[in-house]
């Protein structure tokens, strides 16, 4: 039987080989291990679940053809994963994955394959400093941002009770993933914190990781530097619940995309919890690739508002409960009414006032004071308000160096960060068309005067750059 399946697996091997790179055949089926042969079922052995997902992914349909050819068109495929035992010794007693080759390649749920568990000792974890041994992964969640400080109102009450189901059973329920979206300084980071810390409260046994996207980008590009990718990914592969901040900054980052398809893929079909914030929704989303795009439609889409009256009064008593600073509700109402922004913005200007009386030993907290605390902001936002600072804000907006708005450099990102900043410096400085354009990398006045024009029409045409602007808009403010 042995030389049965040895046979049939080399003419396998022949009608892949004459399908496939010389390059994709060494390194995706020359380490496969044929195991047994029985009746029309092939299983082969692969050294993990990684491997085994990416086979699937990618080279099902060479597989179908090769065994059907071989086998017969009833060839069905199993798969047993290496895993690794406390002794180091590789242990392959189960077979995972059983595939039935016509038809659909997804198995019955009663089929699905499932990853053996791995030694977390085994796998290099991308957070940790090299050098410096860790058993546990650390969340990074901040303790601060919990349900408890997450203050509720129609602004945020669906995705917050939405937070609260997935906590009850993360990955068991139908809001995997959970998207959470809305403009900046909205609670979109606090809530998936909140998430976090509420499962390891129920589950302290789950691993829950929080990441910035624009981390996880640096993450992986070190990973392919030290050609660690596929310890990189297993890492991942390894969290409970994995939370990933500004999905949206992995725009036009192809390769990044591509390998966090692969971990979100791993992830849910073993029913792990994925929560992901962005700027925006799914729909709107530029620079993501659609099967991606389909993913993060998955589960449940949530919008995070910005906070009404009601809800930005309740944000400033919890805040002067927190800091124990006695300020009367006419005083709040005023602040409530005067910062209609966003939150971060109200704790900002609540933060300036507590300091402000602190440092001028003022024991009482006045409306008086608040006008003048709230004129100095002004004033010194005004202040910082140059092209400098435009550009600067601008090119933080695009995750790029300001230097780059100014070069001679054409991609398309950065024209339109370069005609941004164009324009805000047109609408909130006395500066000259001729000023601007030689200030943001000698350009002429006809060529300011185009961009200006071009942000001005795209605004009134396209949703999602006008919430761009706007979110930029902002940020100069305040």
């Amino acid at each position: 039987m042995q030389r049965d399946v040895y046979n049939v697996w080399q003419q396998c091997l022949d009608i892949i080989k004459s399908n496939l790179s010389p390059e994709s055949f060494h390194n995706w089926f020359k380490p496969i291990e044929p195991v047994r042969l029985k009746k029309n079922k092939l299983t082969i052995r692969v050294p993990s679940p990684f491997y085994y997902e990416y086979l699937e992914e990618n080279y099902i349909e060479v597989l179908r053809r090769a065994l059907r050819n071989v086998i017969g068109p009833d060839a069905k495929l199993e798969y047993e994963i290496v895993a690794v035992k406390k002794n180091n010794k590789p242990n392959t007693d189960t077979p995972h994955g059983l595939y039935v080759l016509p038809g659909k390649t997804t198995p019955p749920p009663e089929n699905k394959p499932q990853t053996v568990p791995v030694q977390t000792d085994q796998i290099s974890n991308p957070l940790v400093i090299p050098g410096i041994k860790k058993q546990k992964i650390n969340s990074n969640l901040v303790p601060e941002y919990n349900f408890e400080n997450f203050i509720e109102g129609d602004c945020n009450r669906p995705a917050r009770n939405a937070g609260l189901k997935i906590a009850e059973k993360p990955g068991m329920h139908i809001f995997n993933p959970l998207m959470i979206f809305g403009p900046i300084g909205t609670g979109k980071t606090h809530l998936a914190h909140a998430i976090g810390i509420e499962i390891k409260r129920k589950f302290p046994d789950l691993t829950v990781l929080y990441i910035p996207a624009n981390k996880f980008e640096d993450q992986f590009i070190t990973a392919i530097k030290n050609n660690n990718k596929q310890k990189f990914i297993e890492f991942y592969q390894m969290i409970d619940v994995l939370i990933l901040d500004d999905v949206h900054e992995f725009a036009e980052k192809n390769k990044t995309q591509q390998t966090f398809f692969h971990i979100f893929n791993s992830l849910h079909q073993r029913n792990k919890q994925l929560i992901l914030t962005s700027d925006r929704p799914p729909v709107e989303m530029k620079g993501i690739h659609d099967r991606l795009l389909s993913r993060l439609k998955w589960g449940l889409t949530v919008e995070l508002k910005v906070p009404d009256f009601e809800t930005r009064l309740k944000i400033l008593k919890h805040k002067a409960y927190q800091e124990g600073i006695d300020i009367s509700d006419k005083v709040l109402e005023y602040i409530a009414e005067s910062v209609n922004t966003n939150i971060r913005e109200l704790e900002g200007v609540m933060y300036s006032i507590i300091a402000y009386s602190t440092l001028n030993g003022t024991k009482k907290i006045t409306i008086d004071l608040v006008r003048e605390v709230m004129k100095q902001l002004i004033k010194e936002r005004q202040k910082n308000l140059d092209i400098d600072y435009i550009v600067s804000t601008v090119a933080q907006f695009f995750d790029l160096e300001p230097k780059v708005i100014k070069s001679k450099a054409r991609t398309r990102e950065i024209v339109l960060a370069r005609q941004i900043a164009m324009y805000l410096a047109r609408e909130y400085t006395d500066a000259s068309l001729n000023r601007i354009g030689a200030e943001i990398g000698g350009r002429d006045h006809t060529t300011v005067l185009y961009a200006c024009r071009t942000v001005q029409n795209l605004m009134e045409t396209d949703k999602n750059l006008r919430q761009r602007v706007e979110s930029i808009i902002r940020r100069l403010k305040y």
